[in-house]
């Protein structure tokens, strides 16, 4: 097979996220006006027993004037967020949908359709590492020049900034709010990410000292949790005993305020876990996949250290290559360590004839070459003429 060939299957592993996105958002959007239709329309069938007891037509004609009025409510309803929430998301899907279908009449790399289509995808890793790193300004700055702002999340992860930066100002508000928008899907994850925020908010009106304000928010939004948390709620309702100073490890730890940042991580979890996104930028997981496919056992010695090798470099992407796992090569490629070619049929390899070390005929000939047919060895100091070298067959 060849090494231009794509791996479509493999391309298309990554952009997973790409496409759930945009079609979580339009699901949430489905939801929501299923949930109008359902209370407005459950209403005006309602008012139909109004005319089983309307006496005139006055009456009669009240009660039509009032289901007349909630259609018409719920018509505005829906108006408003298909302009709002369903027609921008749908539009998001169709641009995402049609550039993934720019793949289909690509099969090599060299195919210029391909090489665009890869650039662009570049830029859409760049500014999904600089959202996720909360380099804002720069991802919206990317988006706007490449012209990818609906191929890009953006406003997700300004949502998410937004509700991260309430909990660093121990805000719990904001947090439930989107807990309420996507109770369903939290549900079927079974996420624990809206009792932790529950039980945190308990906590601070215990640190405020105001015990029975406590007791009465225990048990409006704690007593539904206890089936599936209660050893954890037991231990809270003990906690109005003990004061913020305690030094009882266990209350101690539920009034550390390193638990916000516990809520924080616990929150972009679930929304990384609701829209399909991965724990980590995509561009680290096409960084590491491709440290991975160019490491090698000879990689982690000094002395077989190529310069022209991104895994060797200790001073860039050396430090990630020590995570990934070395690739399994079928056949070697052997690169020269002067020139960083690789040594093939028409650049064959010369070793030296005490030490045994090799290098590319090209570079040994340049080396001659400068100094009046004489090469020298840079790792053993070895020098002898060019013409005292032994050819090396690859077999």
């Amino acid at each position: 097979m060849s090494v231009n060939r794509l791996n479509m299957e493999g391309i298309l592993l990554f952009e997973h996220p790409f496409a759930r996105v945009p079609y979580e958002n339009l699901r949430k959007a489905f939801r929501t006006s299923q949930k109008h239709i359902e209370r407005e329309l459950g209403a005006v069938a309602g008012k139909r027993e109004d005319f089983d007891g309307a006496y005139d037509a006055l009456d009669t004609l009240k009660t039509l004037e009032g289901m007349i009025a909630r259609v018409e409510s719920l018509k505005a309803k829906l108006n408003t967020l298909h302009t709002t929430t369903t027609a921008p998301t749908e539009y998001v899907l169709k641009q995402r949908l049609e550039h993934l279908a720019k793949l289909d009449g690509c099969s090599m790399r060299t195919d210029p359709a391909f090489e665009a289509w890869a650039a662009t995808r570049l830029d859409r890793w760049l500014v999904d590492w600089a959202l996720r790193t909360g380099r804002f300004d720069t991802a919206r700055q990317i988006a706007t020049e490449k012209g990818i702002e609906s191929l890009c999340d953006v406003e997700l992860f300004t949502d998410v900034r937004r509700i991260e930066e309430a909990l660093a100002r121990h805000s719990c508000a904001e947090a439930l709010a989107w807990c309420t928008e996507n109770k369903v899907a939290l549900r079927k994850a079974k996420s624990s990410l809206e009792f932790e925020l529950r039980l945190q908010e308990y906590i601070e009106l215990c640190r405020a000292g105001r015990p029975f304000d406590a007791i009465a928010y225990a048990r409006k939004h704690l007593r539904a949790w206890q089936d599936t948390h209660g050893d954890q709620i037991q231990r809270a309702c003990a906690l109005l005993c003990f004061s913020a100073s305690t030094i009882c490890k266990p209350y101690k730890r539920l009034y550390d305020a390193s638990r916000w940042q516990t809520l924080i991580a616990s929150f972009r979890s679930a929304v990384y876990e609701l829209h399909g996104l991965p724990p980590l930028p995509l561009l680290s997981y096409a960084v590491h996949s491709g440290l991975s496919s160019l490491k090698v056992p000879a990689c982690g010695g000094h002395e077989s250290a190529n310069v022209d090798c991104p895994v060797c470099d200790k001073t860039a992407l050396g430090g990630l290559a020590h995570e990934v796992p070395s690739s399994h090569q079928v056949n070697s490629t052997i690169v020269c360590r002067i020139s960083g070619k690789v040594m093939d049929g028409d650049n064959g390899p010369m070793a030296f004839p005490a030490s045994g070390m090799v290098y590319s005929r090209e570079a040994l000939e340049e080396m001659a070459a400068r100094n009046n047919g004489e090469v020298t060895c840079p790792r053993t100091g070895e020098r002898v003429q060019f013409s005292e070298l032994r050819k090396v067959f690859i077999s």
